[in-house]
């Protein structure tokens, strides 16, 4: 029997950035985007065009992804107005993107009070939106706004909305439970009533998370017909959230009513990239995962020692609803050191290491990584210094230079202008070659100094580094008080566009910074294929 397909849509980058909290920088942006390519959703919708410096920056320049669709997310046209001298549709339609999702009215409330417009002048607004949007060569979405609501008050004209979308070219019409307050029946009725008039293969359903009840009623209106799905990884978004994919994408692909009936655009490899990415987010928001994650969190299979460790071990399955492995986390038997052996394999074998499950490196690596991670490093989101500590183990990272010291140096005076300034330098030592080398430098803080100290000398290997950039820097504690150990996250990007992340953890916050730098420049030299012999 054939599969329905469901197409999965991920709002992160703007419902997400609504969160309390939640400030994406522009390279936030472009990182979360190709790790949701890489997962293999279908639509990765960016923000809105026009909205916001960093949102209309990201659109200048958008991030490469080669299997979902780049959206841009706009209202429809303003009354009174024709698409075409609207500044803010103008901006939506003329964004580098396949295509655009626009939100408009469908509770004849909000259009008699909010819009205070004819309640037929609201529907050919949306209509001519939709159209404009084809017009343009994209694909169209129509983001039914408090839908829920409005048809509760007045089915026959949130219906109406939705098919004028339709007749203009919306490829889907997506009902949205904007305030989060319908519950999994009502969403379910309201979704079978809408699928007789709308065709299931046009229809999705975006929800928020005010009762709890997102995941809920993002599945119950699939069961109903939907088969368009809005979310945010881990729940992001204003108020209470949105419907959390990485809670839905494995419901959806691996339990009972729905693996059998539904297929997705993820295979195997994403769903197992599914941990990682959740956790990467965690790491670019500066926040701890939530360890009681369903199917992500560090806690989702852990077993005490009050279980009979043997019988988990033995029968997992009667004991996990699903094999953690297939969703890219770990058993966790506290009580033992037989977990993680498979996982550590499989993360070799994303970076290209093939490795027999006997092989003596194994059980070194993956007590190493057990060590470091109880000092405080993760490498969910720095795969770079990951594939670093890994080579090392197996003796494949050449010695490129040794660093034999470094000082830094923070002094607040006032400039020849009188204003107060801080000025940092830094001075690193290394060996090259046999060759001492001192470097000394200036820089925007403490950081940024021993970046410019440690790449300014470096003897032959400075041609590999030239179109190197540190692109971002995150800081955090991992325990309070000021003697509290820190763990730095740093981004960084080559000519070539290649990004990869690296961590350094120390009490001291310029250690743990050089840690991570260090790991950044030994991996470019490494990936480059440096020659670590004097020719």
């Amino acid at each position: 029997m054939s599969k329905d397909r469901l197409y999965l849509f991920d709002t992160t980058l703007r419902d997400g950035a609504q969160t309390s909290g939640v400030d994406f920088s522009v390279e936030d942006k472009r990182a979360i985007a190709e790790a949701l390519d890489r997962l293999g959703v279908d639509y990765v919708e960016g923000g809105w065009p026009g909205a916001n410096p960093t949102d209309s920056s990201f659109f200048d320049d958008p991030p490469r992804l080669h299997r979902a669709t780049f959206t841009a997310f706009g209202m429809t046209k303003r009354p009174g107005r024709s698409a075409d001298n609207d500044p803010g549709l103008v901006a939506v339609l003329g964004a580098p993107v396949g295509a655009v999702c626009l939100v408009g009215k469908t509770w004849d409330y909000h259009v008699d009070v909010a819009l205070g417009i004819e309640r037929a002048e609201n529907v050919a607004m949306i209509a001519e939106s939709i159209a404009a949007g084809v017009a343009r060569g994209h694909e169209a979405l129509f983001d039914a706004e408090h839908f829920f609501d409005g048809y509760k008050a007045n089915p026959q004209y949130a219906v109406d909305c939705l098919q004028a979308a339709l007749a203009a070219g919306a490829r889907w019409v997506v009902l949205c439970d904007t305030n989060g307050g319908a519950l999994p029946h009502e969403v379910g009725r309201i979704v079978t009533e809408v699928a007789e008039q709308v065709p299931g293969d046009r229809l999705g359903i975006h929800c928020h998370n005010d009762t709890g009840n997102a995941v809920a009623n993002t599945l119950a209106a699939v069961l109903a017909g939907a088969r368009h799905i809005q979310g945010s990884l881990n729940g992001l978004g204003e108020r209470c959230g949105n419907a959390d994919l990485v809670a839905l994408i494995p419901t959806l692909m691996l339990k009972p009513g729905f693996a059998e009936r539904f297929e997705t655009g993820i295979d195997a490899d994403g769903l197992r990239h599914l941990t990682p990415t959740a956790h990467l987010l965690d790491e670019l928001l500066n926040r701890a995962p939530d360890r009681q994650a369903p199917y992500v969190g560090a806690g989702a299979f852990a077993h005490k020692g009050g279980l009979h460790v043997s019988a988990v071990l033995k029968e997992p399955e009667t004991y996990e609803h699903i094999d953690p492995e297939l969703v890219g986390n770990t058993r966790h038997v506290l009580v033992s050191d037989q977990s993680g052996r498979s996982n550590i394999l499989a993360r070799l074998a994303e970076i290209g290491i093939e490795l027999d499950a006997k092989h003596p490196k194994v059980d070194r690596l993956l007590e190493d990584v057990k060590q470091r991670e109880f000092e405080g490093y993760a490498y969910d989101g720095a795969e770079a210094s990951f594939e670093l500590m890994a080579r090392r183990t197996l003796g494949q990272v050449p010695e490129y230079f040794d660093v034999t010291g470094f000082r830094v140096m923070v002094e607040r005076r006032h400039n020849a202008l009188g204003q107060l300034i801080s000025v940092s330098e830094a001075t690193v030592k290394l060996q090259v070659d046999g060759r001492e080398i001192m470097s000394v430098a200036e820089g925007n803080g403490p950081v940024n100094a021993l970046d410019n100290a440690l790449r300014k000398d470096i003897g032959r290997f400075a041609q590999h580094i030239e179109d190197l950039e540190l692109v971002d820097f995150k800081v955090r504690i991992l325990d309070g008080g000021t003697g509290a150990v820190t763990r730095v996250l740093i981004e960084s990007a080559d000519g070539a566009g290649e990004r990869w992340f690296t961590v350094g953890v120390s009490p001291n916050i310029v250690d743990a910074s050089f840690q991570a730098l260090l790991d950044s420049i030994t991996y470019k030299l490494y990936r480059d294929g440096a020659d670590p012999e004097v020719s």
